[in-house]
Order: structure tokens, then sequence, then C-alpha cells
């Protein structure tokens, strides 16, 4: 029985065919949320194994994300538990010293994700009480590329984020007409190539905001649609962070009024944004935020462009041709390019078995701050539509939750394997 349980990485992986036993839980995301969870879990005593579909830690950050991305909060809501940003970092860290600080992270907890494993399902047995966990290898250089592996554990945290798959519209046209680029927001880094040239961004959010200000910064020239009402707040007030402000009036004000304050003093720093094209909702912004998880947007100079003329408003879209765009209005737009910043979604649904803690759109079915814990050793770890800040909030009460439950049982006896008909080794 000794030799059908040995550490990961003590043998040759190439034979496939094999499962794991993980003493632990298995975390599936290596963002920062799965990282966050692991440190605390480190910091509990607990094992645990990572799994991650891409190669690197983070690979929102690193793989997807534009060149001149900041942190749009302050750095000291964004740091993960138990290890704050290095002190010479600026107040809104850039995207290189973010996943520096995330490597630094993982280095300093000893997390040391399995990469390349993609997870295809995950399922609970009543009868065993356990979770098996199916992969895939999905580097294509690898020898075993395709092979599977299955993991087996008592706890699962799902940690794959709200971000995990790109949204790509259907817009009548567009991928069967138009002869110019088209690219999703992910896909997009400077917008030095697309120096004078004429650039649709379709959508309005952050992505969308921060891409037309890139394109303007470097020449282009933007159109971004707009296709109903949207929050735009400064990012800073007097000096002062938005969300900070929005957060201390929070815990003495009812929603409502904070909202009205909020827009007050929008209106005040960036003006009448209506006679330019947008149009606020009817809702509040942080009301809406808390109903929807739809984030105001946070002006890092995108307003400055809209105003001056660089980036064009326009309405939205009714169908694209070869060289150019119909917008619902009757405008004619000629192009060379449309960038997509149209979001991204939660992929949960499509390898998760279950019908308790998610929903059908992959996000939990209770909000803040009950979203984090579901039966049968089950979690979800950021996905609170809380930021940084709630995915940090989550590792620790999951750490904590496992925790206990760990210290209990290793106190009695170890937990013992139950092992199929193929050959498991064990993760300690």
């Amino acid at each position: 029985m000794d030799n059908m349980f040995r550490l990961i990485g003590s043998e040759d992986f190439s034979d496939r065919s094999r499962c794991i036993w993980v003493n632990g839980p298995v975390i599936v995301g290596a963002g920062p949320s799965g990282l966050a969870t692991a440190a605390c879990l480190r910091e509990e005593g607990v094992p645990f194994v990572v799994l991650e579909r891409a190669e690197c830690i983070a690979s929102l950050w690193q793989k997807r994300t534009y060149d001149r991305l900041k942190l749009h909060l302050p750095k000291k809501v964004c740091q993960l538990p138990k290890m704050p940003f290095p002190g010479n970092y600026p107040e809104y860290p850039t995207k290189r010293q973010f996943i520096d600080y995330l490597e630094s992270y993982a280095t300093r907890f000893d997390i040391s994700p399995q990469f390349n494993e993609c997870v295809q399902s995950a399922r609970y047995e009543e009868t065993s009480g356990l979770w098996r966990i199916k992969t895939v290898k999905s580097s294509p250089s690898s020898a075993v590329a395709g092979s599977e592996m299955e993991y087996i554990c008592r706890w699962l945290v799902v940690a794959t984020g709200e971000n995990a798959e790109r949204v790509v519209p259907e817009i009548d046209g567009l991928t069967t007409e138009f002869d110019g680029e088209v690219i999703h927001s992910c896909e997009y880094k400077s917008g030095e190539k697309y120096r004078g040239k004429s650039v649709l961004v379709v959508g309005c959010g952050n992505s969308g905001m921060e891409v037309s200000l890139d394109l303007a910064n470097h020449g282009a020239n933007p159109s971004m649609v707009v296709r109903s009402s949207v929050h735009v707040l400064p990012r800073e007030i007097l000096g002062k962070s938005t969300f900070e402000i929005s957060m201390i009036l929070m815990k003495w004000l009812p929603v409502w009024l904070v909202d009205k304050l909020l827009v007050i003093l929008a209106w005040l720093v960036l003006g009448n944004l209506k006679k330019h094209g947008l149009k606020r909702p009817k809702m509040g912004p942080m009301e809406l935020k808390i109903v929807t998880g739809k984030t105001p947007v946070l002006d890092i100079g995108a307003m400055e462009k809209i105003k001056s003329g660089q980036v064009d408003i326009v309405p939205g879209i009714k169908r694209f041709s070869r060289s150019h765009v119909e917008l619902v209005d009757g405008q004619i737009l000629n192009l060379d390019a449309v960038v997509l910043a149209t979001g991204y979604r939660s992929n949960v649904p499509s390898w998760l078995q279950e019908n308790d803690l998610f929903s059908k759109n992959g996000f939990p079915k209770s909000p803040f701050p009950n979203a984090w814990k579901g039966k049968s050793g089950l979690y979800a770890a950021g996905f609170t539509r809380k930021g940084l800040a709630g995915a940090s909030a989550d590792a620790v009460s999951i750490a904590q939750d496992i925790g206990i439950v760990w210290r209990e049982e290793t106190k009695r006896q170890k937990m013992r394997a139950r092992v199929g008909h193929r050959r498991c080794i064990s993760v300690a």
C-alpha cells in the first residue's frame, strides 16, 4: 500500500492514466484569487494543489491585458492577504508591478501550481464524499498534450474568476463581411500600430474607455460605441480615491444618499457628460454595483479626449460592411479596425457539475458576503464582484473554514485515500 502513494513530482508523469489523491483541497485557478486562497491555506497548515490551464500564474494579467494598464484602485485595497505591496510601489501599480508582486507572492508562500492542467469536469460523489476533478494536458508543445488526469479530494475551491472567457457578441456582418482587423480587448496591447487609422471600440466600460484613450494618445482616430447609459466617476476627488470616499460614506449613510453625493461630485469634477453623449443610469453607481455587479467607469483621462473630440461617441451598431459600419442613427463610418471591449464571463458552468452554490451564469447564487461557501466541501473565491478586496476576503474565510476541520481531523487520524481501479498517487 505504501508504494501506491507518492508525492507529486516524485516520478515521471508520462504515464497519464492515473489519478492523484490530494490530502487537502484542490484549487482551480492560479490567478489572484487562487494564489490568495493557497497562501491562507499554507498559513493554516493545510496542504493543497493548484490547477492552472495556462503555463503561468495570473494568465489574465500576463497575456490578456494592454500595456498601459494600471490598477484602478489604490494599492492598499488591492493587496492580497498576509503580504502588502512593496513600499516603493506607486499608489496605482502598473501591470508589470502587479505581476511581479504576484510572482513574489507565489514564491513567498511556496505556491507551485500544476500548469497546463485544463479542468474538463468536477463532480461530487455522494457515496464516497469526495470530489473527482478530471483534467486534460493543455500544452500543445507537451509530449503528453491531450492526455488525462483525475484529482480526488475532499474540498474543491473554484478560483477561475469572473473573467475566465471573453464575450464576443454576434453583430451583423462583423465576421462575414467586414475586411478590417477585429480583435477582443484581451488581444489589444498598444495603439501604436493603429496610428492614423480609424478604429471602432465596441463597449464603454473601463476597458473600452482606456483602449479609446490609448488609441487617441497614439494618434489613431477612435470612435466608441455607447449603446446605453453608463456611470463615469473621476478616479480621484481632491486627491482622494473616489472608491475610498464611497466606502467611507457607505459606513455612515444609506446607499441612495451616497449615490447622490457621488453624482454631484462627479458633475463638479467632470462636468455635464450628457452633452457629450454619455447618459447616467437612473440607478446610482453604488446601488447599480450592488444589484447588478456593473462597475462604474473610473476616468483616468478618457473624458478629456471625449470632450476635445479626439474620441468620438457613437450610438449602437446596425451592421458591418466591407470597409465601414452603419450605426442605428444612420451614420456610416469608414473603418480600419474594430476592438471589442465587450467584457468577459465566468466559465464555471462548462465544467462544474453542481447546482447549489453556482447559478447558470457562473456566479454564486448568494450575494456577498455569503457567496464563498457551498455544500459538500465546495468553495468559491473571487466571485464577489468586489475586486481584489473581495477575493482576499473569500480566501481568508475559505482557509479558516477548511483549517478548522483539518486540524480537528488530523488530531484523530490521517485521512485515508479511497482508491478505485486505477493507480493513484498522493499529494501531501
